[in-house]
């Protein structure tokens, strides 16, 4: 695994995959538990009736405020400094990192307390925060887990999905001082509550990601399962809150949607656990909201990519893909892994390779609850590698060659006619290597009797 995650961004997606396809028994598992979480969301989708009303609205909700995205935002601003929080502008990561630093050097903190942010993992905060003295603490289990393990999240929702619970507690056992071979969850979890209690409790100030900004309320919304975020931000009497600005929407009743599908989607509940709602400091305290463009305006001028900014952050679309569970979430050259990486992050991305980590099956697009269409702005950001003339090594050479023998009858029937053959009576062992990496992981398909066009010819009249 540390190969994997420590790899360089110069390594495509399949060279990534290929190291994580290695351990074929992390693979089927690590494929498994994300499975079971895309039932438990099927289960939770059937159980309300008017579920794909649900989807519409909240797609029309988030395009609406897409649209008049100055307006909600103004309006957001206006109503939070009424509030009494301090309002300020990130126009990318690196300001962003430098407008919380100034916030905690003037107050002196030496510790932040953290709940889940992926937009800080994207600013790439702690490492920033902590080259200047300030420790980090992140108190959600699942990263707090990869925290002490010195790897990023590899899946936005489950960050230590790939990790086995043995694995956690010999990390545990080596960072916490727990009992050496012990593996037990629970046991595991009440060491890190115990161990996230004192930092809790010691902590300068807290900081949160942000799921929803309401505008016309002036209010940030935070959905936990664990407490975490409202433990940070009710006892130090500092808290910071960094949000995207394609977070915001207009009002409670679109939080109230939104809110109905985020957690059934994610993780097949009813709601989050928690579901706070901040809306002005601690009496004597501050609060402040940073909001955040990093490339997000950029997007809005194309009108395909836009549509990724309708993302709730639910992780369903990651559960669902074919590629994402069996390839890992550290295959993926994006902070934030799977379909959804790929649609806002792969214009980031040095290699080129990550469009091509789909196979366009659109289950993705099928389980979002907001709409995003996933599978069109992946094949979009196809075509515009290919109009950039930067498709990834080999692609640019061989692809026009595939085009052509695929549009050329002839030269397809015959070579479909020979592969049949050759797979009746050739040997797997034999022919697996011209697979390539597609067969490497594969068992080689069974040759029908015949090619469907014939088949369609003899049938079609009866």
């Amino acid at each position: 695994m540390t190969e994997l995650y420590s790899a360089s961004g110069s390594k495509v997606h399949s060279h990534k995959a290929d190291i994580f396809c290695r351990d074929e028994t992390r693979v089927d598992w690590h494929s498994k538990a994300l499975w079971l979480l895309r039932e438990k969301r099927d289960r939770a989708a059937a159980s309300i009736p008017e579920w794909e009303q649900l989807r519409q609205l909240g797609s029309e909700l988030k395009l609406h405020t897409l649209t008049h995205l100055t307006d909600y935002l103004q309006q957001f601003e206006q109503q939070c400094q009424a509030n009494g929080i301090v309002v300020h502008w990130a126009k990318d990561g690196q300001e962003h990192n430098q407008i919380v630093l100034n916030i905690l050097a003037k107050h002196q903190v030496k510790r932040l307390v953290k709940s889940k942010s992926m937009l800080t993992e994207e600013c790439h905060m702690n490492p920033f925060l902590e080259q200047h003295g300030i420790e980090v603490v992140d108190t959600d289990l699942g990263e707090r887990i990869i925290q002490l393990a010195k790897m990023p999240p590899s899946h936005i929702v489950v960050p230590a999905i790939h990790m086995k619970k043995q694995e956690v507690g010999e990390l545990f056992h080596q960072q916490l001082g727990t009992k050496k071979g012990e593996s037990d969850p629970l046991y595991l979890t009440r060491a890190a509550r115990a161990h996230l209690r004192e930092k809790f409790l010691t902590a300068d100030a807290a900081m949160t990601g942000v799921n929803m900004a309401i505008a016309d309320q002036g209010a940030v919304v935070v959905c936990t399962n664990e407490g975490n975020a409202d433990m940070g931000a009710n006892l130090p009497k500092l808290q910071l809150h960094s949000m995207g600005i394609d977070k915001v929407v207009p009002n409670m009743d679109a939080a109230g949607v939104l809110l109905r599908t985020l957690a059934r989607n994610a993780t097949g509940q009813p709601v989050t656990t928690y579901s706070s709602f901040y809306r002005g400091p601690q009496q004597g305290g501050e609060m402040h909201v940073i909001i955040v463009d990093n490339g997000r305006t950029e997007m809005m001028k194309d009108k395909i990519l836009a549509e990724s900014l309708k993302c709730i952050r639910c992780g369903g679309c990651l559960n669902t893909c074919p590629v994402y569970r069996r390839s890992g979430g550290y295959s993926y050259n994006y902070t934030i892994p799977g379909p959804i990486g790929i649609a806002v992050g792969a214009q980031h991305d040095d290699t080129n390779s990550i469009p091509w980590a789909c196979t366009l099956c659109g289950s993705c697009t099928y389980v979002c609850p907001t709409k995003v269409p996933l599978d069109k702005i992946i094949a979009h950001h196809r075509r515009l590698k290919a109009e950039a003339k930067t498709l990834p090594y080999g692609k640019s050479g061989y692809m026009p060659l595939v085009g052509r023998f695929m549009a050329n009858e002839a030269m397809m029937n015959t070579s479909m006619s020979a592969a049949r053959l050759a797979l009746r009576v050739l040997p797997g062992s034999l022919l697996k290597p011209f697979s390539g990496a597609w067969g490497k992981y594969r068992e080689l398909p069974v040759a029908p009797e015949s090619s469907f066009a014939t088949w369609y010819a003899k049938n079609r009249s009866r």
